[in-house]
């Protein structure tokens, strides 16, 4: 079972948040103009789709020649969003624009966690962080200003992290330094040492947030956990997928229902699928199109991805959203929990109010073949029985939302069958 509160505010922020961060409207560009009253956006995973590792993808350098003018500025509206989460995103817009040889500006990527910006309610918390580099530099750059981080945690309590030996305290037991009790737990991504951060997650867990006190497993509700990235696996250099943080979170619920018996609960769900996620690419979607100079609304999107969990499940996810919004305007409105989309699919904000107006019609996902799918699965098509469930615990398995719009070799063929679908010229 999940545990999400409804934050009514949570898109009114989000809008705020990312119009704040907008710049002017640039009307010399010389993107393609909007054709009749339509016009698209493009939402591009990284790894496995741009990049492997370290290492970019050729067909994805060639292709972003062609997307960009001779000043290199961009000819349609273009969103990176990702589930990496252990940078911040000036970093990874920098690493984008060094590996793909075009200028990507911060405000046009989306890492897993740039949604907590606006849940604020936990912004003033004492909040445990888990993931690796510079994990509570990122934590304060998204508004949380009490932060804990797990090597702050296993000092502070030196006998907790008993696992690899050559850790444990050599001769007298250290003192212990009492911290304040933890009041969250966000987890960004995949730690290092995971038996370190399993250990101590679940010692805060089962403590109400001091790891100083005895367990107590009779304790519900426990302290609100936000995880951001659930995907299972992920493709670098490598010819097979790696374990992604998704595969820790899996560890880390199997852990405390053993122990305790009951079900880890989560407070959100954030990253690819989870609705906010593509709530907040489309904003930054609409940002990029006015500083192109469009007057009209981006009416289509299309997602180009990798992986059938989260790529393609989410993008067909937004998309059954999308037509649930515009059923419910026809209509003279309606609950905002209609087309069946969870709590947990939704990420956690159950209250969203964006305007009707402003959102897409629909939005595409295309799923390409350079990364965790590939050509040698198809005998198991995405979206058939035979494929195995990849998603999260608390997102239903539907066979039709892991099945992508079209399925191409690269994104270079991505991009050529948008272009195509659109009516206009790719050069």
């Amino acid at each position: 079972m999940q545990r999400f509160g409804g934050w009514s505010r949570c898109w009114r922020l989000l809008r705020s948040s990312c119009q704040g961060a907008a710049s002017p409207p640039c009307r010399s560009y010389s993107a393609l103009p909007p054709q009749g009253c339509g016009s698209f956006g493009l939402l591009f995973d990284i790894d496995g789709v741009l990049v492997r590792g370290g290492t970019p993808i050729p067909a994805a350098k060639r292709v972003f020649r062609k997307l960009v003018d001779r000043r290199g500025r961009y000819k349609v509206p273009v969103v990176f969003v990702t589930n990496a989460g252990n940078c911040m995103r000036d970093t990874k817009a920098e690493h984008l624009s060094q590996l793909l040889e075009v200028e990507v500006s911060p405000d046009q990527v989306v890492l897993s966690h740039s949604p907590l910006r606006v849940f604020s309610k936990f912004h003033q918390k004492h909040v445990l962080v888990s993931g690796q580099g510079p994990v509570e530099d990122v934590a304060h750059n998204l508004g949380f200003e009490d932060v804990v981080t797990m090597d702050t945690l296993r000092e502070a309590y030196p006998v907790l992290d008993m696992v690899d030996q050559s850790r444990r305290p050599k001769d007298s037991v250290p003192p212990t330094r009492g911290l304040r009790p933890i009041e969250a737990v966000v987890l960004f991504g995949e730690p290092v040492r995971w038996e370190t951060n399993l250990q101590l997650i679940v010692d805060v867990l089962l403590t109400n947030g001091d790891p100083d006190r005895p367990w107590s497993t009779a304790r519900q509700p426990h302290i609100p956990v936000l995880a951001c990235n659930m995907d299972l696996l992920w493709m670098a250099e490598a010819k097979n997928p790696r374990f992604g943080h998704g595969m820790f979170l899996v560890c880390l619920e199997n852990l405390y229902q053993k122990v305790t018996g009951r079900q880890l609960q989560y407070e959100a769900l954030i990253g690819k699928p989870s609705v906010v996620t593509y709530n907040y690419a489309e904003l930054l979607i609409r940002q990029q199109a006015e500083k192109l100079g469009w007057s009209g609304p981006v009416k289509r999107l299309y997602a180009i991805g990798d992986n059938l969990m989260s790529d393609v499940y989410g993008a067909n996810l937004y998309n059954q959203y999308l037509q649930a919004r515009r059923q419910r305007r026809a209509d003279g409105g309606g609950p905002a929990g209609a087309a069946n989309v969870s709590p947990a699919e939704l990420g956690g904000a159950a209250d969203v109010n964006g305007s009707e107006a402003e959102l897409p019609e629909a939005c595409s996902s295309i799923l390409v073949c350079t990364g965790v799918y590939s050509r040698d699965q198809q005998e198991a098509r995405p979206g058939t029985e035979r494929h195995v469930y990849h998603g999260h615990r608390d997102f239903r398995f539907d066979p039709g939302l892991t099945q992508p719009s079209f399925l191409v070799h690269d994104v270079k063929e991505a991009l050529e069958l948008v272009f195509q679908q659109e009516g206009r010229p790719l050069e």
